[in-house]
């Protein structure tokens, strides 16, 4: 059997080729987990890329945000793309756009250079976060298989966190370049496996120009007001401009979704309780774990002394322990609900981020592995559930639009992040002082976030094994969807 072309034009699946659910499943994991990676692996090279380079903390936090910033910012047109072009051509297009600038970025011969290819990566990693979604909620109709199947996809994310440090501080001792080349035969990989998975259905979405305009606008000047107020200070005058910018953008945002034609976020979407509970959660999460990753790659090797691999094994432990939460989330959501793993979830990180505050500045180095641990359980424990609930309470031929703005919300919380506390910690003399601020205020969100997950409604009890996760029906229905009671085991 010849194998039929990914980016073969997408409609109504065509005879003979309904594709396997594992390969769409094991491409978007694939997927997940080269974007999940390289979000991780770049903060404990850091210090390496600086040396090599050149470039002070607001030089390494571009580094960083380039790359989460233009995810968070296509990401809300990638949703509109992948319902317009299929999930599976979206998902090939944006792969190969994101390898091609992974090989960019362990070629770049100076900082700008690097910065640039970020750009470039985030673009492609944009395309395909939220049609992997797409692509298995297509491949799975069954909410039960469908609800693992997502918790199968985290698994992704969740073994590139566990070994994202490692391997960054493990490359660092050849060369930092390898973190990226990494990418390529993952990439390769993947693609294979796309042309297994069945062709996805498309319809005519209009792209929304002032919508997604505005939105780069204000996404990209909100985070270069909180990374240059940390070297030039938040009375600068560039700072205060950035921050007008990003106001009057947003605002321009809003006006566009509610009174435009073709909105790439239909604010009925987002008036439902699930999708803004769900939203809030995955920034909080993103917030607190990938700004509390970015503080401490740097304090222990710029503070502490210790060497890029050292750094890395220093997360070993929570990493890996969130590899396990994964899988296990998703059983504790169709035993208990939903309510109970995210919000179990969200109230564990804020635990483990106050003790990390706290502890006394000469606490060992392996205390304070060990005192990482709760952040590594709880967002694993909270995330699965989260996504899983999202997918479920939108009409299909919206997944695609519901998941950019999900994980637009999730990239913003970890740019924000990384832009707000590297400005806390920028000034050498008051690092440690600065660290402790960042860290109560990933807890503050998380608490937050926690506190809402309450208000999600109860579960219903589902006679085949006591308990269910029951999607509501949305307060303000979407246009042309049904509303819909979907139980999963």
């Amino acid at each position: 059997m010849s194998l039929p072309a990914p980016y073969a034009p997408s409609g109504s699946v065509a005879a003979g080729h309904r594709g396997h659910p594992g390969s769409a499943l094991a491409a978007a994991l694939l997927g997940f987990f080269v974007i999940t990676l390289d979000a991780l692996v770049v903060n404990v090279a850091l210090p390496a890329i600086r040396t090599d380079l050149g470039g002070g903390i607001t030089g390494l936090q571009w580094v960083v945000d380039g790359y989460t910033l233009i995810f968070a910012a296509l990401l809300l047109s990638a949703g509109s793309l992948s319902d317009r072009i299929g999930a599976r051509r979206a998902f090939g297009l944006g792969l190969i756009v994101f390898v091609a600038a992974s090989a960019a970025c362990g070629l770049a011969p100076n900082l700008p250079s690097l910065i640039g290819a970020r750009l470039v990566q985030g673009a492609g990693a944009a395309a395909m976060m939220p049609t992997s979604l797409a692509l298995i909620r297509e491949a799975y109709t069954d909410p039960v298989k469908r609800g693992r199947a997502v918790a199968l996809w985290a698994v992704g994310g969740a073994v590139a966190s566990a070994s994202g440090p490692v391997a960054g501080g493990a490359a660092s001792l050849i060369t930092w370049r390898m973190i990226f080349f990494i990418n390529l035969p993952v990439g390769v990989v993947a693609l294979v496996l796309l042309a297994f998975a069945a062709r996805s259905p498309s319809r005519r979405v209009p792209f929304d120009v002032t919508g997604q305009t505005s939105a780069v606008l204000a996404m990209g000047a909100l985070t270069f007001a909180a990374i240059e107020a940390g070297s030039a200070g938040f009375t600068a005058p560039r700072v205060w401009a950035a921050a007008l910018l990003t106001v009057g953008a947003a605002v321009l945002f809003v006006r566009a979704q509610a009174r435009g034609r073709h909105p790439m976020v239909p604010l009925e979407l987002l008036r439902q309780r699930t999708v803004v509970i769900s939203c809030g959660a995955g920034f909080a999460f993103m917030a607190a774990f990938y700004g509390m990753v970015f503080v401490f790659s740097i304090y222990l090797q710029q503070q502490r002394g210790l060497s890029a691999l050292a750094t890395g094994l220093a997360f070993v432990p929570m990493t890996v322990l969130s590899a396990f939460i994964n899988p296990l989330s998703a059983r504790a959501a169709e035993r208990y609900g939903p309510r109970v793993p995210i919000t179990c979830g969200m109230f564990l990180m804020t635990g483990g981020l106050l003790l990390l505050a706290l502890v006394p500045a000469g606490t060992p180095t392996w205390a304070l592995a060990l005192l990482m641990l709760p952040v590594g359980m709880g967002g694993p424990l909270a995330m699965p559930p989260t996504t899983a609930l999202l997918v479920d309470s939108v009409p299909t031929q919206q997944t695609g639009t519901a998941g950019g703005v999900f994980n637009t919300s999730r990239q913003l919380g970890g740019a924000m992040a990384v832009a707000v506390f590297g400005a806390l910690i920028a000034d050498q003399s008051h690092f440690l002082p600065g660290l402790r601020i960042s860290l109560v205020l990933a807890a503050l969100a998380t608490l937050a976030a926690g506190a809402a997950s309450l208000h999600l409604r109860p579960t219903a009890a589902d006679p085949r094994d006591g308990a269910a996760m029951t999607i509501p029906p949305p307060a303000s229905p979407l246009p042309e969807a049904r509303c819909e009671k979907e139980t999963l085991r």
